[in-house]
């Protein structure tokens, strides 16, 4: 093989298309857009636009009421990943695990308004004593059922620390 032998290999380097540059380019004129009107014209964009029509999102109602002055923020742990950190000496199943130990072994990166503990995962350590601001039915089951307790603290307790 020479220099002057080398090739890209076909349909590697496609050619743009160049547009509005005469007829035999097969894009030219009016370059794909069609005569006239708004769409032809540069600098439009027609998102929710129905040409005069009570758009489709102003057409469906608003519902419901989300307040965000008193939302709570969690940060949110699942109990096959507080095993894994046990399984792994992150985390001593002997001492109580509370927020300040789920920070400072990085499970959790920032407590937010509290952490919530869910249900998610395979718990197979036993008489865990864990104690956070907030934690689902199944996940309080789970632990109960090995022979641990989750406490959750109050949520005045919480907005305190």
């Amino acid at each position: 093989m020479k220099l002057h032998e080398l090739r890209d290999n076909p349909g590697a380097a496609k050619t743009k298309k160049r547009v509005a540059r005469g007829p035999g380019s097969g894009k030219g004129k009016t370059a794909g857009r069609g005569i006239k009107g708004q769409k032809s014209r540069s600098g439009v964009a027609i998102k929710g636009f129905e040409g005069g029509q009570m758009p489709l999102h102003r057409r469906l109602p608003k519902r419901g009421f989300t307040n965000k002055m008193f939302t709570k923020n969690f940060a949110v742990v699942n109990l096959g990943a507080i095993q894994r950190f046990i399984d792994d000496d992150k985390i001593d199943a002997k001492s109580v695990i509370d927020e300040a130990v789920l920070v400072n072994s990085g499970l959790v990166r920032r407590k937010r308004d509290g952490v919530r503990v869910l249900a998610k995962g395979e718990l197979t350590s036993k008489g865990l004593k864990i104690d956070v601001t907030g934690a689902s039915k199944a996940a309080i089951a789970a632990v109960e059922a090995s022979g641990g307790t989750l406490s959750v603290k109050a949520a005045a307790e919480a907005s305190a620390e």
